[in-house]
Parts: structure tokens; sequence; C-alpha cells
């Protein structure tokens, strides 16, 4: 399979992007999008924290990638009016790293750590005193001449964010009083999005042009602002500038991006599921086998939208192409299709 930064619709930013994320992220609540649920239990716990003048409980999002993680951890630094130091879990590599991230904390700042389910596990277990009563326990020494010293860190709040939630271990999750898991967005809040973005970017669209992004969109907002930036070049090369309609659906279909989101990525995978192994149920790690692709990459960046649109089940016996899949491809579940019976000649 291509690889996953090649792709258009994948979550995960790409380093060309980062300038304009930065400027279209949100900086308040009022102008997030979104998560609504999420957002109203924020405002109620940073409300609670300011009237005591304490530091914010630490805090857990969950979510696919894309989603809005970091820009509400940003969000709610802005909301505490407090300073963010922000790191992410495989850049923690020594204790010590970790040790000096948390002695320089400053009282009521925040911590936020990104793929926080990839820090290793003696690294893991540092926080946990650091977490709970504000404590770092830094060992001097190797062997019987070894030394603990404890130190006193200021109050602070820790977000983490990860994709993959099964992968923290208990202790960790426990440790964290506020978790919320940010879901797919509705189709109506990624318009909301490409309008704002579109100002902001003072890109020139119509109403229906807009719809039509959105709805390919894949409910994810980032990728939602990277098709925006892509159909206006289309725009600019192809047509008068305008982001219309018409000059939407050509961009995307030139693109390969099908009227629910799916590229030739989804569409192998889920061909593979059908063609190869008769629709399921086929183990994770024989799929990923199959498809020459990481089994967390099957798990965190390809299976999660095809899941919400109903084309993929996860059992215990291993990945289902659902009757809905069949249907996207003008198959029937039980009816070998013309390439399995040549195959099998």
């Amino acid at each position: 399979m291509t690889d996953k930064t090649e792709r258009i619709v994948v979550s995960a930013p790409t380093g060309e992007e980062l300038k304009d994320e930065l400027r279209l992220r949100p900086t308040t609540f009022d102008e997030y999008v979104g998560q609504d649920k999420v957002v109203r239990n924020l405002k109620v716990a940073i409300q609670a924290a300011r009237q005591r003048k304490d530091a914010l409980d630490h805090i857990l999002l969950m979510g696919p990638p894309g989603m809005g993680k970091t820009t509400l951890a940003y969000i709610v630094a802005h909301e505490m009016n407090a300073n963010i130091k922000t790191t992410a879990g495989p850049v923690i590599e020594r204790a010590g790293d970790l040790a000096a991230l948390l002695t320089n904390l400053q009282e009521r700042e925040i911590l936020f750590i990104d793929e926080i389910h990839r820090l290793h596990p003696a690294i893991e277990e540092i926080l946990y005193p650091g977490m709970e009563d504000y404590k770092l326990d830094i060992i001097v020494g190797q062997g019987p001449a070894a030394r603990t010293f404890r130190v006193n860190l200021p109050p602070f709040t820790l977000i983490g964010a990860t994709t993959s939630a099964g992968s923290l271990t208990k202790p960790l999750r426990d440790r964290f009083l506020i978790r919320h898991t940010l879901d797919f967005y509705a189709v109506e809040d990624i318009f909301k999005i490409l309008t704002r973005s579109a100002k902001i970017l003072r890109i020139p669209l119509e109403e229906a042009g807009t719809h039509e992004i959105a709805s390919r969109a894949r409910r994810t907002p980032r990728i939602a602002n990277r098709l925006l930036r892509r159909v206006r070049d289309f725009a600019q090369v192809e047509g008068d500038g305008i982001i219309t309609l018409e000059v939407a659906k050509k961009a995307l279909e030139m693109l390969e991006i099908d009227p629910l989101g799916l590229d030739e990525i989804d569409r192998k995978l889920l061909l593979t599921i059908i063609e190869k192994f008769e629709g399921g149920p086929v183990g994770v790690s024989t799929l990923a086998a199959a498809t020459s692709e990481e089994k967390s990459t099957l798990e965190d960046i390809y299976e999660p939208y095809l899941m919400q649109i109903g084309f993929l089940n996860r059992t215990p016996r291993g990945r289902i192409a659902t009757a809905n899949a069949y249907r996207h491809f003008g198959l029937k579940p039980g009816v070998k299709n013309l390439q399995q019976s040549l195959f099998e000649k």
C-alpha cells in the first residue's frame, strides 16, 4: 500500500500544514466548533478550578487523529490563563527528560504530552507521584550506593492525548480525573469549520462547494482544511478561483476521493477483505501482512473511519466487511465477484 504520509485523507499533519494549522487553530471555546459535550464539561471544570484558585485536574483526551485534541489543550491553557509546555511520548527517552520538564513547571502551568500511550513504562512510573502528590522521586547513583531524593513540584495540570486509549496502562489512565473521548464531527460542524477557515485563508467559495468538501472530509477537521487547500489550487488553475459545486466535485474526483471520503487505500483495504478473505473474519495481523501495512496503522489510521461509516466491523474473530461495503462496490455478500472467479480458475 501507499505510505500513509502520501494520503491526502490521512489525519496526521504534514510539515507544510503546520504553519496554516496555527493560523486556523481556535484559541477560545467560543471559536471552537463541535464536540459539544466535551466542551461543556471542560468549561465547568475550568470554572470550578478558577473559583478555587487551584490547578485544573489532569485531563486525558482520547480519539482518532485530527479531532482537535491539541487544539483543546491550548484552549484549556488559554481559559486557565496558564502557560502550556508541549512534548510527545516518543520524545521523552530518559527519566531525566521527564524530570527536567516537571521541575521547570511553574504553579498551575500545563504540560501537554501528545501520544502519551507511547511513554516507556519506566518513565511512566515517574509520573505517578507527580500527578498524585506533586512529588518527584529522583534516584542518584547506582546499585547499593543509589539514593532517592524527593522533590516538591508546584501544582500543575497534565493533559495527555492519545489515539490508542487501549494502549494506556490502567495505573496511568486512572490518574487522569477528567477523561474525554473526541468523536468524529457532524458534517454540519465540518461545514462551519470550512467556512471559518476559508475566511482566514481568504478563499472564495460558494455554499454548495463547501458542502461538497465537508461531505467528503471524513468528518475530520484536519482533513477538511487540507481538502480546502487542494480544491483552492484546482479552482485557481482550472477555474476562476471560486470554489463552486462543480469545481469541488472535479477537484475531489481528480484526487480520487469518493462521495464518502474514501480514497484508493481505503478501497484496497476493503477489497482485500472482500476478495482475498471472502469478507472476513480476518485477523488484523493477517490483514496487515496482506496489505503490507503495520498492525497499528490499520487500527489507528485506517479502521476508525471505516467503522464509523459502517463499512467494517471488529469482532473477536477478526475484521469483517459489512453489507454496506459490498454495496459500495456493487457486490453482493456471499456472491463471488469476477476477480475471485478468475483467480480460482
